[in-house]
Formats: structure tokens, C-alpha cells, sequence
């Protein structure tokens, strides 16, 4: 599905402000589910959505579902029954989080989506997710230079149930298959995870010690991957991935892992519960369900600036 309107992070600060907050009664609450608080990105997502929310008035519910979509119900079905007036949800699959979010609608509890899109419209009153197809775009165009445009190389994926892995993934071919000489000789998921990136690179390179890069889906991923590569004293292959999150800006500005792209995770999350508080004080939901934030590539050059998925001026 296609995406319908962009929006850059200058145009997010107005976007933002553009919305006059009204205090909200101390009893409304919103609920906002992410999966595991052990992935940075996810946490950023709920500490940014918490902040906003409590900066407008509301009480919050952190809830984490792990990726597991029934856990996800079972917690959709924790905020309905708490009368929360919204959810804010990074959801737990794109198909199998159709039925949850539609019981809250049902329900009469907006949810507002962020990360990961659904594969359904009209369910959910927004999608507020990165422009996960730019961003991979940037990230190949950075890794086919650091790899001088040829050599064998590796990709990882990310969880398959998850739309953006394949976006991503999608993003980094229509780059690098432009270039004859780039060979990728193993293509595995490894689940988003840090211990399965480790554990994947260790059998890959065992399978295939003459890679020259690595190409990850996220951070989380990248850092497994850069730390087998150290373990097996590999500190020549080129490493990329896809997040922007503080472990890989300190691996980056000590000359571990080369670049990533970050997305705006915690300016996508305040930008939901505004949303969020738009609705419920006035009824009035976005223009456009859907809505896409670009992404910034991170290199050496600008990682100085990079703090908690967002970069300062």
C-alpha cells in the first residue's frame, strides 16, 4: 500500500505546533502498546508518547506486546476495559493486528498507528510511519560507496511478518542491484533481534569468510552483526543499518559500524498523541489517514548530533 502524504522532521516541528493543545481531564487516559522496551527504537517510541501525553493533561498505560499479536489483543482488550479514549500502537504485525485494532474501534477506542502500517484502511483513525523505502534507499546508496561498488556481501532481514522489513529490503535492491559487481552471497532474517544478528553472522561468515559487507534491517541487527565480526577480528567488513539509535552512534564515532538512517521515533510518537488529542477534544481526525516521515542518513560526519533518534540542528 502506498503511503499518501510525506512529511519531513522541519515539517513535523510545525505540524506539531500547528495543534493547540487543550487541557484534557486528569481521568482520560491513553494507552500505548510498542513491542520490547530492549530494543531502543521501541522504547523511544513510548517514552516520547508518554511524555507528550502527560504533557497534555492525560494519564498513561505503557504496555509492551513483545511482537506477540495475541498478547497484543490481550492488552488492546487491558485498554478498552480501562476506558482509555486512545491507543497509540507499534504493532505486532501487519495482518495479524487488523482484528485487535478494529475490536477498539469497535469498541469506541481510536487507535493511532506508529512504525508499522496495517494491511487494512478505515481502521485505524492514523498511520504514522517512516518512509522506510527512502531511508533504505539512502542507506544502500552510502553502502555501495563504502563498498567502492563491489564485493560480496551479506544482507540481514528483518521479522517477515513485519511490512517494513520488506520495504526495506526492497529499498536496498532497487540500489544495489544496480551495480553488477555486488554480490550478496546470504540472505537471512534475523528477526530484528541483537543475539540472533550475532549468531547469524557467526554462521555466515563460517559459510562465507571472503564477505566484505554487511547490509542489517536494523540497529539492533548491525550491533549483532559488528560484534561477531569483532569476535572473529573481521573489523575490515563494512556494516549498515537502519534505525539511528545511540549503540550504533557510538559504534559509528568509534569506527565500528559506518552508517545507518534514523528514523524519527520519538517525534512520530508525539506527533501520534497529538493526533490522538485532536480526536478526542474535537472529533477531528487527520486529513490523511496515512502519513510518511523521511529519514536522515548517519554517518561520521553527523553522528555527533544524533541523540535518542533525533538529530540536532
Amino acid at each position: 500500500m502506498k503511503l499518501t502524504r510525506r512529511l519531513t522532521l522541519v515539517a513535523f516541528g510545525a505540524a506539531l505546533a500547528a495543534t493547540t493543545a487543550m487541557p484534557a481531564f486528569a481521568a482520560d487516559l491513553i494507552a500505548i502498546i510498542t513491542p520490547s522496551h530492549d530494543n531502543p527504537f521501541f522504547k523511544a517510541e513510548a517514552v516520547g508518547a508518554e511524555a507528550k501525553a502527560k504533557e497534555l493533561g492525560y494519564e498513561t498505560l505503557v504496555l509492551v506486546h513483545d511482537d506477540d499479536a495475541n498478547k497484543q489483543s490481550q492488552l488492546i482488550d487491558t485498554a478498552i476495559g480501562r476506558g482509555a479514549k486512545a491507543i497509540i500502537l507499534d504493532n505486532a504485525g501487519s495482518e495479524a493486528s487488523i482484528a485487535a485494532v478494529q475490536k477498539a474501534k469497535d469498541a469506541g477506542v481510536p487507535s493511532f498507528l506508529i512504525d508499522r502500517e496495517i494491511n487494512a484502511t478505515g481502521v485505524a483513525v492514523s498511520q504514522i510511519v517512516s518512509n522506510n523505502y527512502q531511508g533504505a534507499q539512502l542507506g544502500a546508496e552510502e553502502f555501495v560507496r563504502l563498498m567502492g561498488e563491489k564485493g560480496n556481501y551479506v544482507e540481514l532481514l528483518g521479522r517477515e511478518a513485519d511490512l517494513n522489513a520488506g520495504i526495506r529490503s526492497k529499498g536496498y535492491h532497487d540500489v544495489i542491484d544496480d551495480y553488477p559487481e555486488m554480490k550478496m552471497v546470504s540472505q537471512q532474517s534475523a528477526n530484528w533481534s541483537q543475539t540472533e544478528g550475532y549468531s547469524k553472522m557467526e554462521t555466515i561468515l563460517q559459510a562465507n569468510p571472503d564477505i566484505q559487507g554487511v547490509i542489517a534491517g536494523n540497529d539492533t541487527m548491525a550491533m549483532g552483526a559488528i560484534a561477531a565480526l569483532q569476535a572473529a577480528g573481521r573489523k575490515d567488513v563494512i556494516v549498515v543499518g537502519f534505525d539511528g539509535s545511540n549503540d550504533v552512534r557510538d559504534s559509528i564515532l568509534s569506527g565500528g559500524i559506518k552508517a545507518t538512517v534514523m528514523q524519527p521515533a520519538y517525534a512520530q510518537a508525539q506527533l501520534a498523541v497529538q493526533q490522538a488529542h485532536e480526536f478526542i477534544t474535537t472529533g477531528k481526525a487527520p486529513a490523511e489517514e496515512k502519513l510518511l516521515m523521511d529519514c536522515i542518513l548517519i554517518t561520521a560526519a553527523n553522528a555527533g548530533k544524533l541523540e535518542t533518534f533525533a538529530l540536532s540542528q
